[in-house]
């Protein structure tokens, strides 16, 4: 498996994204950046050359990638708009693409300068659709790239998948499933899918999240070599 990603330029994202409301609140996620940045890891030992965009995760994460031996590339971004414009900044260069970050799908239409008070009744907050990162992606997409999705889903999660790796223009699409013990955020574990272009599936036993990114990059090393 190390050979394929020997030298190879991989653009990853990891994390949540920050949608702010005003100067001290936000909308945001539970997605903690594990396996994002499990799979950076894996790559790194590879000796892949690695673009991290990540959205804010805690700074153990950061200060262990930093450590390691590798090329590594870390671009730390907060909203999803930061996160696509670094993203598309980056993906031409990539051999491989990694949508692994939980991106915020809505954020607030305007954004307070000063601390939103407490009052009575409702406060009411509208919300505009963020940019689909993986579905520009993969517009983008030339025959020589690799575009991987990760899909959460709650329910019709195959048939949910399917729909996006379609939708998406995506060659994989990574599946979780929170009504799968132990997989999801904010967990050491997690339990996937993989779904491709060619309706090949497979899926996986709960594992840590540093075997499933072994599992991930395994995957994509035979896709790319069927």
């Amino acid at each position: 498996m190390s050979a394929i990603f020997q030298d190879k330029h991989i653009l990853i994202t990891a994390g949540p994204t920050r949608e702010a409301i005003d100067p001290v609140r936000y909308i945001g996620n539970r997605s903690t950046g594990k396996m994002g940045f499990a799979i950076a890891t894996a790559l790194l030992s590879l000796g892949a050359e690695v673009t991290l965009v990540s959205g804010p995760v805690e700074s153990h994460l950061i200060n262990n990638i930093k450590a390691l031996e590798g090329k590594l590339h870390l671009m730390s971004v907060e909203s999803a708009q930061e996160m696509y414009d670094s993203v598309a900044a980056h993906f031409a260069a990539a051999n491989i693409a990694i949508f692994a970050a939980a991106v915020a799908d809505y954020s607030p239409k305007e954004v307070a300068a000063q601390k939103i008070k407490k009052q009575d009744g409702p406060l009411i907050i509208e919300l505009v659709k963020t940019k689909d990162i993986l579905k520009e992606m993969g517009l983008r997409k030339r025959e020589d790239q690799c575009v991987v999705g990760f899909a959460l889903e709650t329910d019709n999660e195959v048939p949910n998948a399917q729909k996006k790796l379609k939708e998406k223009n995506a060659d994989i699409i990574i599946l979780n499933s929170l009504r799968d013990a132990g997989a999801g955020f904010a967990t050491d574990t997690n339990q996937i899918t993989i779904l491709d272009k060619y309706n090949n599936i497979s899926k996986f036993e709960l594992k840590q999240k540093e075997q499933v990114a072994s599992d991930i990059l395994d995957y994509i090393s035979r896709y790319l070599h069927a």
